[in-house]
């Protein structure tokens, strides 16, 4: 994740040389990540079900590999449709097997009464990944240029992951004769079995077919590609704003590593938090954060100082970084089972395309007004719709989080009680 996500989030380095070579409009270079991310989403549901059937060793290599190709082939950019096909297509949608996708859809098999606090880990490598690897890219970019930076960058992702890769677990805990969060067999079936809420949904055996048909699977897809539009509209142009307000590239960059840095404390306390209070609460926090850092960055417009610059880190990494601990922890809940890889693969086609819509709005409206005002307005505004969007879905209506499960044991008491007295 430390490597994986943050040659995807490079582009927004790339971002401001690439226009400054070639003068192309904001909104059409852009573009090439929104593209990425967009054409990928259309295959999440077939990656969902190449996971279910071949687990995470053949999914995560597979976008490990497309992202390195991308990388080095972008060397050779010279038209815009080079840029389409190797930032966009290879890299920014190679990166679905290989980054948070990919690994959401097997990481939450492997736990439950700890779902977030394990996601919130291990996604966390994230922040620490930002921190070095960005301010290294950006004194690459204006050292030796950014084509330099897209190789040496491609280096890294090849011989890091793909051996690392090899240590890679199976999907389910089950087929190597273990149980999830490491409880025995009777122990875990019983935590499974407290923590149910709605015994008649969690009894139906949910494949793609059933679960497309209910209204909890469209709030959640909608959650995800709203609040993703919002993440990655703000994260493609942040860089090239902050230079244009005032920030040295420098600066601009540390920012943005920070931001991920920040997001190491912020998603393993969401997690954590999200298996006491609940997934709801922690996913509208982090849309909260957003909120506030889109809020800070348009006050940076007439004032570009360092406190606000600080207070806008902290919101976005602290707060908005941890929708990534509870991202797949929401759908598992609600759906989980045999055939949960084939629908969250399907929730891709929301969250991706959300995440590649956001890029391209963001920069035809700055094409469009001259200014990020706009774009930056309808980012908070999708990140309100989001929250409220998986309150509606409610996954603390089938199965409880692990701080709650005395509630429907009390609850459950009550009614066996009800029934005894009867």
């Amino acid at each position: 994740m430390a490597i994986g996500v943050n040659a995807r989030t490079a582009f927004s380095l790339f971002f401001p040389p690439i226009l400054d070579e070639f003068g192309w409009e904001r909104g059409l270079t852009a573009g090439a990540f929104s593209m990425g991310f967009i054409v990928s989403a259309l295959f999440g549901p077939l990656l969902g079900r190449l996971m279910d059937r071949q687990g995470p060793r053949l999914v995560v290599s597979l976008g490990v590999s497309l992202m390195g190709a991308g990388l080095a082939l972008a060397t050779q950019i010279r038209e815009v449709w080079h840029l389409y096909a190797t930032l966009g297509f290879l890299v920014a949608g190679g990166s679905l097997g290989a980054t948070y996708t990919g690994q959401s859809l097997y990481l939450p098999n492997w736990f439950v009464r700890r779902r977030g606090l394990a996601i919130g880990i291990a996604f966390s490598g994230v922040g620490i990944g930002s921190i070095v690897l960005l301010p290294w890219l950006q004194r690459l970019i204006l050292g030796a240029g950014w084509r330099h930076a897209c190789l040496a960058m491609a280096i890294v992702v090849v011989s890091v992951l793909l051996p690392l890769n090899l240590l890679f677990p199976r999907r389910r805990p089950e087929d190597i004769g273990l149980h999830p969060d490491g409880d025995a067999a009777a122990a875990g079936g019983a935590a499974r079995a407290d923590n149910v809420v709605d015994v008649a949904w969690v009894a139906v055996d949910w494949t793609l077919a059933r679960a497309i048909r209910t209204a909890r699977f469209w709030w959640v897809a909608l959650g995800f590609a709203t609040s993703l539009f919002a993440w990655y509209g703000v994260q493609i142009h942040q860089t090239k704003y902050l230079i244009e307000i005032g920030f040295a590239p420098t600066v601009a960059a540390y920012a943005l590593g920070l931001v991920g840095l920040m997001g190491v404390a912020g998603q393993i306390a969401l997690g954590y938090l999200s298996d006491r209070v609940g997934r709801e609460w922690m996913w509208a926090v982090g849309n909260l954060g957003f909120v506030l850092s889109l809020a800070l960055l348009l006050a940076m417009r007439q004032h570009p100082t360092p406190l606000y610059l600080y207070l806008m880190v902290g919101a976005q990494g602290l707060l908005g970084y941890g929708l990534a601990a509870v991202f797949s922890a929401i759908p598992a809940e609600i759906f989980q089972g045999r055939n949960y890889g084939s629908i969250f693969g399907a929730l891709t086609l929301a969250s991706v395309g959300g995440s590649g819509v956001g890029p391209w709005v963001v920069g035809a409206l700055y094409d469009r007004t001259g200014s990020y005002v706009v774009a930056f307005w309808l980012a908070m505004a999708c990140s309100l719709v989001s929250a409220l969007a998986i309150w509606l879905a409610a996954p603390r209506k089938v199965r409880a989080v692990a701080g709650r499960i005395h509630a429907v044991r009390a609850t459950r008491g009550g009614l066996d009680d009800g029934r005894r007295a009867r």
